[in-house]
């Protein structure tokens, strides 16, 4: 599969997964349209992060010629989404809270955020 194919994929579960991340924010909490919701969230930020990692680094340093300080964010996904869904299970509300507010703001804004940088392709799209 080659780096564009990826990259559709990539808008095609992160896309989604955004909007939805923000309303599950937003909206009441433990209901289960929320637990539904939060399933099917967490589901596309994992697609999302295994799909960036077959994704090379384009800007800044890389290690093994193929991940840079972006694939960070991927692993924050594949370590935090595991963790979430184990505390929500054992109804640690807290520890849920926390880890799904911090991968949304890192994962999502911040990581999101940097496609939008000179030399990115989003930024391409977007301002070219």
């Amino acid at each position: 599969m080659n780096y564009q194919d990826l990259m559709y994929w990539h808008l095609s579960t992160v896309l989604p997964a955004a909007l939805l991340g923000g309303l599950l924010l937003a909206f009441a909490k433990g209901t289960p349209v929320h637990r539904l919701l939060g399933k099917i969230y967490m589901m596309l930020t994992l697609l999302t992060a295994i799909i960036t990692l077959f994704m090379s680094a384009e800007v800044g340093p890389t290690l093994l010629n193929h991940f840079g300080f972006i694939h960070l964010f991927s692993l924050l996904v594949l370590i935090t989404v595991p963790r979430a869904y184990i505390a929500a299970k054992n109804h640690d509300v807290t520890s849920h809270k926390y880890s799904m507010l911090s991968m949304y703001i890192g994962a999502v804004l911040i990581a999101g955020s940097f496609t939008l940088m000179p030399g990115r392709y989003l930024h391409g799209v977007l301002f070219s």
